[in-house]
């Protein structure tokens, strides 16, 4: 009980801040501004449509019952019409006014009317976890709508991802300089779908493209990487390129980066992998002792304890011990650049697309059944553009600069030859 009164309030406190808004304020407002305004106050927006129509009905004709005061034209009457908020169709009386030869439509309906074609309203309340068969019902909260059927929503939903899509396969990369590269794939059903995500010069993520495979094979990476080459991806400064250590992966990368991106295989994936061939009972004690080596600050440091290691699990375990051995020096990559201690956190392992992914996954997770490769698509590259604005910077992100120079060195790349490639 007490519950519904407190929601009981706060509805009330809401509708008495809506109606607080001035008048004087409003009209000083932009027709855009206005529109902009009303969508984002659904359903409490739905008060101020008639207020919109009735400005400017009183530009047209004048004031009420005020007789020839209009500058265009004067009123006649009203008729049923329907405006678009938030994805949905809202009936409401729609004000004529008539000029000397015919009527003159108002510019604020025509705004409010739309297009009958999905926003992004419906957009993410379909993505957020309205599905489209219980879209219908879903609209009965707002007072007056009119609810839309689940076919009309899940084609409305088509037409809107489908634009998404094309803008994310069609985004240059060309406009931002790109330090890290991470690779990771995100299982939709029976199918993979490799995601890369790259990290700007200012530490920002964008999300780069993806590409559809059955397993992370260099046949179907190697296209898809080039494909980011030709969209604008910028190698000539060097790259970090942050993957979970599969054998696909790491042939693509070096078929198509060469000499101008160094690997650095992810520490957790890594460990997991040797402690997987222990009894159950050491594997924390070795994730521990494993752990604790990769985490010395300098690369030769941290070589010796792992060396250490390795040699004490060639007679405990040979499999664990060649598990460890085999890329080894690919964990190390922030080691040997000397940057272990000031990005080590960030580029160390591949959670920084992990994590994006539990937050695709959010997004995605409802759907019963993936039927097409195109319906697939079409979610995820919706999922990762909502995802994208909200992503934060990489921890340590003002050392990013000290990165860039370190790759520099190792991949001898001059400064003067940089400037030139970027140049041209």
């Amino acid at each position: 009980m007490g519950s519904v009164v407190r929601r009981t309030r706060r509805r009330k406190r809401c509708l008495g801040e809506v109606r607080m808004l001035r008048r004087e304020e409003y009209q000083g407002l932009e027709l855009n501004a206005k529109v902009e305004l009303i969508r984002s106050l659904i359903p409490l927006g739905l008060m101020h449509v008639q207020m919109a129509l009735e400005e400017e009905v009183e530009a047209l004709a004048g004031p009420r019952y005020a007789h020839g005061d209009g500058t265009a034209g004067m009123r006649h009457g009203s008729n049923p019409g329907t405006v678009v908020l938030d994805g949905q169709r809202v009936p409401i009386r729609v004000p004529r006014v008539r000029g000397a030869q015919a009527e003159i439509p108002l510019r604020s309906y025509q705004a409010l009317r739309g297009t009958g074609t999905a926003d992004d309203g419906l957009l993410r309340r379909v993505l957020y976890g309205i599905s489209c068969r219980n879209y219908e019902a879903a609209a009965r909260a707002i007072p007056g709508a009119i609810g839309l059927s689940s076919s009309s929503v899940s084609r409305s939903f088509i037409e809107a991802s489908a634009a998404k899509l094309k803008e994310f396969q069609e985004r240059r990369l060309s406009k931002e300089r790109y330090v890290a590269l991470f690779l990771d794939g995100k299982s939709f059903a029976d199918a993979t779908l490799v995601i890369a995500m790259g990290v700007t010069g200012d530490g920002s993520k964008r999300f780069l493209g993806f590409v559809e495979t059955d397993t992370e094979n260099e046949k179907v990476l190697a296209p898809f990487l080039r494909t980011l080459m030709e969209r604008g991806l910028d190698l000539s400064a060097g790259l970090l390129v942050v993957i979970d250590g599969g054998k696909g992966l790491r042939a693509a990368v070096r078929q198509v980066f060469q000499k101008r991106a160094l690997v650095q295989r992810c520490q957790w994936h890594k460990r997991e992998n040797v402690v997987s061939y222990l009894a159950t009972s050491e594997q924390a004690t070795w994730r521990r002792r494993l752990q604790h080596a990769y985490d010395r600050p300098t690369y030769t440091e941290a070589k010796a304890a792992l060396m250490k290691l390795h040699r004490e699990l060639e007679g405990r375990n040979q499999s664990a011990a060649a598990s460890l051995a085999e890329g080894l020096e690919e964990t190390l990559t922030l080691h040997r650049l000397g940057v272990y201690e000031l990005l080590g956190v960030s580029f160390k392992t591949t959670n920084c697309i992990e994590s994006a992914n539990a937050l695709v996954e959010e997004r995605c997770a409802k759907v019963d059944a993936w039927k097409t490769s195109n319906q697939r698509h079409r979610w995820l590259a919706t999922a990762l553009l909502d995802i994208e604005p909200r992503l934060r910077r990489v921890k340590g992100h003002r050392n990013l600069p000290k990165l860039e120079a370190a790759l520099r060195r190792a991949l001898n790349i001059k400064e003067q030859q940089h400037r030139m490639e970027e140049a041209a």
